[in-house]
């Protein structure tokens, strides 16, 4: 099927940086495009196909004639969750996910899953979010604690997470105690930076209305009227877990935020976001959105190095079972007796002088 649309407006927009977006099209739905020079998109492909392309596009122009301005970066996340999601259109995920304003930033979801994140977030006094890096786990969550602040919904912002290296040993840290666990806060610092001013953030946390601490200094704390994030569970042991949870007073929120495949905890010791998962899953007034790597809102090159991690993880998880079998190591199997009456022989040794 061969059918063309008039674009009047917002062509460079539509076709993106070094035509990346209509290259997305073009891929996920099996397409050949032409741009010709009255200003039309013709379209070539699937009948199926070209229609959800064709719905794209028509919803694109209308929403441009509107006014909307689609930023840098946001026409190629819709594009990706219309082209993999056919009940999904251009208008619709534009119009569920209005820009909000969060202190000096104005955001909207670009996803469906960060949409659904943020509602989870506004409906529940416990929310997990929970995925790879680069949906955005983190920054929406800091983004609705700020809102939450702001709107005088919670009268303070508890930020933390677990002091745990990614691999290395940094050792001793020169000065303050401040001084040597703020690397490790440093993320949950530059996204409230992104919403508020920095003088405004620093007299806030020498108020201590902000509190950006590790987890060991949250046991046997109760926090009542704050919002609360926790951030990089998958770092916490099933007991730091445990604690944080219960640290949850009235009129508070909490958000927990993890990616389970990027646990930097000694070999031998469990994640607590593993277990908070499948314990707390069904739990009534707590809410779980999983991202994947459609989510991802950084560099498209993101999505695929998540992609392909998760293809090896598979691989490699697939190619043990195997050996296990073909080994005979079978899990579970019965050990076999020890033989009845064994006598162990002692070797002698020679009389020391």
């Amino acid at each position: 099927m061969k059918t063309s649309i008039q674009i009047t407006r917002g062509v460079e927009s539509l076709f993106g940086t070094r035509d990346e977006n209509i290259r997305l099209l073009e891929r996920e739905l099996n397409l050949r495009t032409t741009l010709n020079h009255e200003g039309s998109i013709e379209l070539e492909g699937e009948e199926p196909q070209v229609r959800r392309a064709e719905r794209f596009i028509a919803d694109y122009v209308d929403l441009v004639g509107e006014g909307h301005v689609f930023n840098n970066g946001d026409l190629n996340s819709y594009m990706q969750v219309v082209c993999r999601d056919p009940n999904v259109s251009l208008r619709r995920l534009v119009e569920s996910g209005k820009s909000r304003s969060f202190g000096k930033k104005v955001l909207a979801p670009k996803t469906v899953n960060q949409r659904r994140y943020v509602d989870a977030i506004e409906n529940h006094d416990l929310s997990f979010g929970i995925g790879p890096a680069g949906t955005g786990k983190t920054y929406l969550a800091v983004a609705m604690a700020v809102s939450a602040y702001l709107n005088k919904r919670v009268s303070r912002i508890v930020l933390t997470r677990p002091a745990v290296e990614a691999g290395e040993r940094l050792g001793f840290l020169p000065g303050t105690l401040q001084d040597k666990i703020d690397p490790y806060l440093r993320p949950l610092y530059d996204a409230l930076f992104d919403m508020i001013d920095s003088e405004k953030v620093e007299k806030l946390i020498e108020r201590n209305v902000i509190e950006v601490a590790p987890l060991a200094f949250m046991r046997g704390r109760t926090l009542n009227d704050c919002f609360i994030i926790l951030d990089e569970a998958q770092n916490t042991t099933s007991e730091q877990m445990k604690m944080v949870l219960t640290r949850q007073g009235f009129n508070s929120k909490m958000v927990v935020t993890g990616d389970q495949t990027q646990v930097d905890l000694p070999n031998g010791k469990r994640s607590g976001l593993i277990d908070a998962v499948e314990i707390l899953t069904g739990v009534e007034g707590i809410a779980f959105v999983h991202f994947d790597e459609r989510d991802v809102v950084r560099h498209t090159l993101v999505q695929r190095i998540v992609k392909a991690y998760e293809r090896y993880n598979e691989m490699i998880g697939a190619g043990r079972q195997l050996a296990l079998k073909l080994g005979g190591d079978r899990v579970g199997a019965p050990l076999a007796e020890p033989p009845v009456n064994t006598r162990v022989e002692i070797p002698e040794f020679p009389p020391l002088n």
